[in-house]
């Protein structure tokens, strides 16, 4: 299992660097590493020590614990059952809606979400 949480790990650690528009060589510069240790983080082939996980949380302006969300759904997921929308996040599609979405102001950003949600037929399930 120790690899899983490695894996899981750099998944979330991606995810946030492509979601504040980070390059691995910038995300390498901040914590003062080679950007390929970046990509072997990202993959799970390295596993990230206490101190570094510190260091990437401040660079990446998340607490520690951000890492390790969701890592009970991935167990999980191994297990046989699904998780809602994992996948859907990992995609550079939605990183890219995300990121413009929030440089919007407050008003566009509601007319946004009302917009999308005439579009899916008023779903009821999407909260503002």
């Amino acid at each position: 299992m120790g690899n899983d949480i490695d894996v899981h790990l750099g998944k979330r650690l991606r995810r946030r660097r492509r979601l504040l528009g980070l390059t691995q060589q910038q995300l390498a510069g901040a914590v003062g590493v080679r950007f390929q240790q970046i990509q072997k983080y990202e993959c799970g082939a390295n596993r990230i020590s206490a101190a570094r996980l510190w260091q990437l949380s401040e660079a990446l302006e998340v607490p520690v614990g951000y890492f390790y969300d969701g890592l009970s759904d991935t167990r999980r997921e191994g297990a046989g059952e699904s998780t809602e929308g994992g996948e859907m996040f990992a995609r550079k599609e939605t990183l890219d809606l995300i990121r413009a979405y929030y440089l919007l102001g407050e008003r566009p950003r509601r007319r946004l979400l009302d917009l999308a949600k005439s579009l899916n037929g008023g779903a009821e399930h999407v909260d503002a």
